[in-house]
Order: structure tokens, then sequence, then C-alpha cells
């Protein structure tokens, strides 16, 4: 019987352990900002004209697909959730897939690893509305939707848009919504995490600046461009929403490239965000 209780008090620690460790992980609020990179899969592109690109202009038609938090003093930002959804993955398998997308790790496992669960999430926003950029959006349906009106009200339009995955991001229709209405809106209130609108890829296609204390000033570019070779030599896709306002977009962004001294972020530049630091690494 002695033998018994024994056993019985060390299962019961080996089944508390990985709660206490999960107590123990949870994050706390860091003294400046910090930027977190997870690999969300990537996007195998079956044609690349669309981009009025060839193939052989093009290091790889291969495109990352990246998800990042920021994390600041007074809150948390989940900016774009990937392209499949964590509940497509089977306990079989090592990979998901949603199109011409292939993820293998799930969103959720990564946020773990930094000590974070998606309620913890303070506000999520997206750079647009875009099936490969919202896939983990219900997720965080109990964070604060920062969005602006006619790229929310693409994603439940009738009928729904191709370019969309309605279903991955259904939970979102009820949860607490502040619509941008600004160019610019200054998340924090600090000018540390700034959302800029850059139109043209989609009605209301926006950016990210993140001021970091020791990497200096980041520029996520959501899909302003695709590949470093749209930069260079200066293509704009065919499939824009509205080709005239990317042109002036990506003009913009170049002059505050230039003002600022930031870095721009090509999420979808493959080769380039392989090189970036991954979960749970940061940047600050």
């Amino acid at each position: 019987m002695k033998r018994y209780r024994v056993l019985q008090v060390v299962m019961v620690a080996l089944l508390l352990t990985p709660c206490l460790h999960a107590q123990q992980r949870k994050a706390q609020a860091p003294a400046s900002v910090r930027l977190y990179v997870f690999d969300c899969g990537s996007l195998n592109i079956p044609d690349t004209s669309p981009y009025q690109l060839k193939k052989e202009e093009l290091a790889t038609n291969y495109m990352s697909v990246a998800c990042f938090l920021i994390a600041h003093p007074k809150g948390t930002l989940m900016w774009d959730v990937g392209a499949v959804p964590d509940s497509s993955f089977k306990p079989e398998s090592a990979t998901a897939t949603l199109r011409y997308a292939t993820v293998t790790k799930t969103l959720t496992s990564q946020l773990a690893d930094v000590g974070y669960a998606p309620s913890d999430i303070t506000y999520l926003a997206f750079s647009h509305f875009h099936w490969d950029h919202v896939g983990n959006a219900n997720l965080f349906a109990s964070a604060t939707w920062l969005v602006r009106k006619s790229e929310r009200d693409m994603m439940f339009s009738e009928p729904p848009s191709p370019r969309t995955e309605p279903a991955n991001y259904s939970a979102l229709k009820n949860s607490k919504t502040t619509f941008i209405t600004t160019d610019d809106y200054d998340v924090f209130g600090d000018g540390t995490v700034v959302m800029k609108s850059a139109r043209g890829h989609s009605p209301d296609h926006q950016v990210l600046f993140v001021k970091l204390a020791k990497t200096g000033p980041v520029l996520l570019s959501g899909d302003l461009y695709h590949y470093p070779e749209e930069r260079k030599l200066k293509r704009v896709p065919t499939t824009e929403f509205n080709a005239e306002q990317t042109v002036a977009s990506r003009a913009a962004v170049e002059a505050f490239l230039t003002k600022t001294g930031a870095q721009l972020w090509i999420q979808h530049d493959f080769n380039a965000n392989a090189k970036l630091k991954k979960s749970p690494q940061f940047y600050e």
C-alpha cells in the first residue's frame, strides 16, 4: 500500500509538471518593444506571370509565410497569422496544407514557446484580408481587432471573394472591433508600433512600422511587394485591386524608408525570411 501511494504521488507530479512548466513560462510584459517572427510556412507559387516576373528572373518562386508578434510594455499585437489554420493539422501528419501553402509548425505551439496563448493577445491586425494572411484568425477572436472598414467589408461580403477562406476568420464577426479611420494608426500611443495605409494591393492594404531600441526601425511590408525582384525591377502584379494606388503607395513607403532609415522586411521574401531570427529568439 505504501509503495502504491508513492507511485500515486509520482504520477500526480508527472501529470502536473507540464502545467507548472506552462505557468512558469507565461510571458511578462517586456521593458521595451520586442518583435517575434514565427514560421508560418511557405507558398509554392505555381505561376509567377501575375507578378509580371518570369521564373528565370527570380531567385525562387517560393514565398515565405511569416507571422509576427509585437510585445509592448502596454500589450501585444499579432500581425498576420498565416495561411494554414492550426486546426488543419492531423495527428499522423507533420505538415498541413491549404491551396498551395504548406506549414510544418502550429502558430499556437510557437506562441507557447515564448509564453503566450492566443487568449493573451491584446490586439489583432492584418496587412490585408487575403487568405494567406488570416489563416489562424479564429484563434484570436478574444483580442481587439484593429481593421479598416473596407477590408472587413470584403471579408464578410456575399458572395465571398475568391481570395478569402471565410471559415478561417468567421469568429471575428463578433469580436471587439476598432475601425481605423486614419492613414497612420499608433497602436500603443507612443510611436513605436504604427499601422500605415498602403492601398492598392487590396482596398485598404497597410504596412506596419515597428521602432526597436537595438535593431532600429523595421517596416513589415504586407504584400506591398511579394518578391524582392518586384521592388528591384519595378514590376506591379496584374492582380492588384488598384495598380495606380500600389505605385503611389510604394513611392510613399520608399520615401518613408529613406526618411526614417527603417529596414523593409518583405514578408513573402523566401530567402530573406529564412535569415531572420525565429521565435523563441526576438528582435528588440
